[in-house]
Order: C-alpha cells, then sequence, then structure tokens
C-alpha cells in the first residue's frame, strides 16, 4: 500500500470524524479505509485511532502522527507548487489559525471574501486561546495579537489594538463615577474566568511602576460573548479587547472609562513560517489580506477615539 495515499486517507478520517464518512469523501469503502489506517499502525507499531462503531478518536501516539502527515502532505504539496512556477494560480487547503474572537469577528469575514475570490482554494480555520506551533501542526498562516516571540516567522504587520474598561451607561449613572482605576474598587466587575482577578494599569505620571487593581468579581465567564452581553445588560465593568467591544461601543450600548490609564497599544500581525509566501496559496492569502486587515483595525482605532 502507498504510505502517503494511506496518511492522506488517516488524515481526512480524523478530519471528518469518522472512517464511514472519509470513505464517503474518497469513493471509497468504510473497509478500504479501514486498512489504510491500520497499514499505518502496522508500520509504526502502535495504535493511531481508537474506534468505536460510531466514531474515532486519536491516541496519545496518533495526535503527534496527524501533526507529521499534515506537515509532510503539505510541504509536498508545497513543493510542486512551487516547482510550478510564480504564475501558478493559487489552489489546494489553506490552514490558517486565529485567537477565538477575533479568528470569529475579524479574520472569518476576510477569509470568506478570499474564498469566493479564489475558487481554487479551500480553506481550514483553527480558532483557539493558545499559541499554535505552526510548523509542527502544519498551518500556513496566523493572526496573533499582541508582542511576538517567535523570530523564526515572516511577520506582516496588520495594526494596533488596545484594552478597554466599559460598562453600560444606565450602569455608570447608576454608579459612583469612574475616574482612575482605583475606583473600580467601589464597583461590580464582570471578569473572564481564565484571567487572574486584578486589572494592570499604566503608571502615573513620573512613576515606573504600573498600578494594579485587585477586585473580587461579581461575575465570572470562560466566553467572551457572555461577558461583553453581561456588560451591556448593565451587570457590570468588564475590561475586553478593543475589537471585542467596537461595535457596542459604537452603537452607545457601552461607554469607555479610563482611556488615559490604559497600557499602549498592542500590535496584531500576521505571521506565516519561513519560505511559505513562496507557495501561491499563501502569498495569495497574505496579499489578499494584509490591507484590509489593516484597514479593519484603523477604523477600529478612529471609531473608539471618536467615542
Amino acid at each position: 500500500m502507498d504510505r502517503l495515499d494511506a496518511m492522506k486517507v488517516f488524515v481526512l478520517a480524523v478530519d471528518e470524524g469518522s472512517l464511514a464518512a472519509a470513505g464517503r469523501k474518497l469513493g471509497r469503502s468504510p473497509a478500504a479505509v479501514s486498512r489504510a489506517v491500520a497499514f499505518l499502525e502496522e508500520r509504526v507499531g502502535t495504535e493511531l485511532l481508537h474506534r468505536t462503531t460510531r466514531s474515532i478518536r486519536l491516541s496519545e501516539e496518533g495526535e503527534r502522527y496527524v501533526a507529521v502527515c499534515r506537515r509532510v502532505l503539505t510541504e509536498l504539496a508545497e513543493a510542486d507548487d512551487i516547482a510550478a512556477g510564480p504564475r501558478t494560480a493559487p489552489r489546494g487547503l489553506l490552514t490558517i489559525t486565529a485567537p477565538v474572537v477575533s479568528g470569529e469577528m475579524v479574520l472569518r469575514p476576510i477569509l470568506d471574501a478570499f474564498l469566493d475570490a479564489y475558487p481554487t482554494v479551500s480553506a481550514r480555520l483553527l480558532l483557539f486561546d493558545r499559541a499554535v506551533n505552526l510548523i509542527e501542526e502544519g498551518v500556513d498562516i496566523a493572526l496573533r495579537i499582541g508582542p511576538l516571540a517567535d523570530s523564526a516567522m515572516v511577520a506582516m504587520r496588520v495594526g494596533e489594538i488596545s484594552r478597554v474598561v466599559v460598562a453600560a451607561p444606565r450602569y455608570l449613572k447608576q454608579h459612583p463615577r469612574i475616574t482612575e482605576p482605583g475606583d473600580l474598587a467601589k464597583h461590580q466587575i464582570v471578569a473572564m474566568a481564565h484571567l487572574p482577578n486584578s486589572w494592570t494599569f499604566a503608571p502615573r505620571a513620573g512613576s515606573p511602576a504600573p498600578r494594579t487593581v485587585q477586585f473580587t468579581p461579581r461575575f465570572t465567564v470562560n466566553s467572551t460573548y457572555a461577558a461583553v452581553a453581561s456588560a451591556v445588560a448593565g451587570r457590570g465593568v468588564a475590561r475586553m479587547y478593543s475589537y471585542q467591544v467596537a461595535e457596542q461601543v459604537a452603537r452607545g450600548e457601552l461607554a469607555i472609562v479610563l482611556a488615559g490609564d490604559e497600557d499602549p497599544e498592542m500590535p496584531a500581525h500576521l505571521i506565516t513560517p519561513q519560505g511559505r509566501l513562496s507557495v501561491p496559496k499563501v502569498r495569495a492569502f497574505t496579499d489578499f489580506a494584509v490591507p484590509r486587515l489593516k484597514k479593519h483595525f484603523a477604523q477600529l482605532k478612529k471609531s473608539l477615539k471618536a467615542r
């Protein structure tokens, strides 16, 4: 059996969630798909998939192996594209990752428009609130918010974002004024579950030490959308990234407080592994997305400053 073909079958089975679904997509029987996976398992000497009658689940070894398979298959496809020359039309599967909310709110609409413009390209958008290793996990492009730690990547700066403290206007009318970070101790706080129960602000003029405000949240949640909705409903004060609340601020549902006390803006980048820009689908997406992201983040900054 051809090992590369077996790898393709294995990856598709993982992506589709079952051997039968992979078989339908490939036009093969479930038995043929099962034989391909069994061939790989025999070759590597370990179980890659835990199978039940209804589903499959990657083993610990399978999780590592499928990442390698994705990388091998991606690099082979890229080698073909590079050899075909720069005039080759973009084609194939483009894999992109981003944080959950920025991926859903900012990147997905741009990706939709890109797919309309390039019908020979398909896309896989992976949304994680964790740092994804692009090379190990076979990812072409990532949207990153904040300072970059990995110098091995090609980085294209697309804008800046900030943190903002927000509350509904009716909440602010019914509670003490917020003129400095210390005033937050008198307020109900809507907090994110994965963050500490404290907010740090820029130092006072003439002081090197940042100001940290400790609090006991009135409401803690692990969903950005739920936190924003709770703030809009007047349940308390929240601290979010600017793009997460831009629409609510523009509609007057939320008001920004303490704008002059926030830390400097953070950069937003598209990043891709070294050499990947020579692949037509990757180059086409970056050429398409970078100006649109720059425009989006510039408009976002302008609209928030106008409030």
